[in-house]
Order: C-alpha cells, then structure tokens, then sequence
C-alpha cells in the first residue's frame, strides 16, 4: 500500500537519485521532476531502478527552469510531500567572480521559495523536506582559514547572519548560496504560516558510491572527490573541514523526515561525532580493504588531503531518527569500490 506521492527535485544528483530509490523502497509513490527527457532516461536506466521495476510507482515532469517564478505549479498538484534536493553546485574555477550571484546564489533561493510557493497553492500537500547544508551553519572562516576553537560546535540551532559579497571564491560563493536559501525558508515559514511543516537536512560532505556515475574518470566529479582523492594520488596542500556523512544515510534522513512521527525542524547529518574525520586517514583504509588493488597500482594510495578540524553535533538526527551514521571508513570504501567496479577490477 503507498504511503503517498513525493515529488522529488534533483533526483539526479548524487543525493537526490539515491533519495529516490530510498523513497520507492520505502513504499511511496515518486514524481521526479528533471530538467529534461535526457534526465529522466538517465534515472529510468540506473541498475537499482530497473532492479525495483517501479512500473506507475515513478512517474516523471519536466521542470527546464527552476527560477521561473511558477516553475513547480503544475508539478507539486496532487503531491502529499515535497523532497526538495535540486540546488546549484559549484565545481571549482568553472565560475567567474562576476556571476556568482547569478549563478549559485540567487537560483537556490529563487528554487526554495518557487517550490514553497507553488505548496501553498496544493491543499494536499503535508510536508516539505529541503536540502540545505551543514555550510549554511559554519562562519566562513572555520570553513576556510581555521580550525574552530575549543568549545565552538556546530549543531541545528547554529545559523549566519545574510550573507553579502564580494566572495574571495566559488566555495565561498556556494556556502552563501546555502546560508541566504536557509534563511530565506525559515522567513517564509515565520511569515507565511503555510498548511504544511517544512524541516531542512544539513548534509556535511556527502562521501559514498554514485550510481549515476558511469565512468571511472568521473569518479572525482563531486564531494566524492575528497575522500577518494588521496586514494587516486591527488595532492592537495589545501586543509578541508573533516566532516562527512555517507549518502545512504543522508537518503535515509530524507525519507525518514517524511514521517509524521519525526517533528519537523533541522536535522544535520555527520558521521563519526565531534572528532569528525581525517581525510588522509582514506589512504590507510584503501590499504586494508584493497590491498590487491594498491599492490598493482590501480590504487596509487600516495595522494595528499589535510583535514580542517570542525567540531559538528548530530546527535539529535541519530535519536530522533533512531539510527547510527555509517562511519567515515564505510564512506571510503564505498566510492572506492564503485570506482575499481568501474575500472572491471576485482574489488576484493
């Protein structure tokens, strides 16, 4: 029996595929709405849909522009639930300085209150679960120049003040992005008063196998990027904040936060609990669990990744939610497996 629709956006990112097959199993009914008939051959082709055979159990609508005021409209009509996921990305240096505002911040506000608004107008809509980041809560410098100090914690109640350029980069850029989209849901709830909860999942770095992803080479496409870089013998001298969740459990938290027993709110997903993780410690955990692979060289295994230590508190998400976040060593070896798959190596 369903347990109703979800209209899911981004469902085909690296979240948002896996928050849609999590959803099916689940037993709800999926509208996915993609950006083209391109997209939605790319989901329906995916080893784990054709395996779940979901037949009228996922339907699609195409949705090219998601600042089109209205865009989601006709979209949303007869939805119990709203997952969304879709949110500009930043892959680095691939944006001028110019047109940050145009292209990362104002799409993921334009994105969240057209979806927000076009709820408003679905009487049968009864929740709406937005993916924000764990960005959007952590002061740029603790993200780019240092460690936080004893005693700083990031948790659900943490938030920034509106964010204002200049931006010295993209990432910096992108973190405003998620910080002015989180505001501007909680404004819209605080002033609008919709028929509906709306709760946001705060992802740290989103580590785990990709499915969509079908070549090796683009293994690196992503926040894949971090843990697997090291493994692949990527040398970086740049520290990167140690905080990582694996992508089922931020699929799971998405369709948990559907249920009416989980109360609505911010919920942060970060694996390995205050002493987050250390990104080198990946060339260590390939040696263990693929020591064939690194032996012949397919895993080079000599790359570099220092760690920015950034103290985050998810405890609520595992007590509410009733679970544990898989560690930062079943993250490695998840990405790391997909790509030696990818490679037609043995993963043993």
């Amino acid at each position: 029996m369903s347990r109703g629709l979800v209209l899911i956006t981004g469902g085909t990112g690296h979240v948002g595929f896996r928050t849609l097959v999590t959803a099916l199993k689940a037993g709800y009914r999926v509208r996915a709405a993609v950006r083209s008939e391109s997209k939605r051959e790319e989901v329906l082709s995916a080893p784990s849909i054709k395996e779940l055979n979901p037949a009228d159990k996922l339907t699609f609508v195409i949705v090219p522009d998601l600042m089109v005021d209205g865009a989601y409209n006709e979209a949303v009509k007869g939805a119990n639930y709203i997952l969304h996921i879709a949110s500009p990305i930043v892959l680095k240096g691939e944006i001028k300085p110019e047109d940050y505002e145009r292209t990362l911040i104002e799409p993921a506000v334009a994105g969240t209150t057209n979806i927000l608004e076009a709820a408003l107008r679905s009487p049968d809509v009864r929740r709406i679960v937005i993916t924000s980041s764990v960005v959007a809560m952590v002061p740029a410098k603790y993200m780019f120049e240092t460690n936080t100090p004893d005693g700083f914690v990031v948790d659900h109640n943490s938030r920034l003040p509106p964010p204002s350029g200049p931006y010295p980069s993209d990432f910096h850029a992108y973190n405003a992005s998620k910080t002015a989209a989180l505001l501007a849901t909680e404004a819209f709830v605080r002033d609008r008063n919709p028929h509906f909860d709306v709760t946001n999942i705060h992802p740290s770095f989103v580590i785990g196998k990709n499915e969509l992803v079908r070549d090796a080479k683009d293994i690196t496409v992503g926040t894949n990027a971090v843990a697997i870089g090291p493994v692949l013998g990527n040398k970086s001298d740049t520290p990167i904040t140690g905080s990582s969740v694996h992508v089922d459990d931020i699929a799971f938290m998405h369709v948990k936060a559907l249920d009416p027993s989980v109360p609505a709110g911010s919920y942060i997903g970060n694996s390995d609990d205050y002493a987050g993780n250390v990104w080198q410690n990946a060339t260590s955990i390939a040696a263990e669990h693929f020591p064939n692979a690194v032996a012949r060289g397919i895993l080079p295994n000599n790359g570099t990744q220092p760690t920015r230590k950034t103290r985050v508190n998810a405890r609520k998400t595992e007590e509410i939610m009733g679970f544990k976040f898989l560690s930062f060593e079943e993250q490695v070896t998840s990405v790391v497996k997909h790509f030696l798959e990818l490679k037609g190596e043995n993963a043993e």
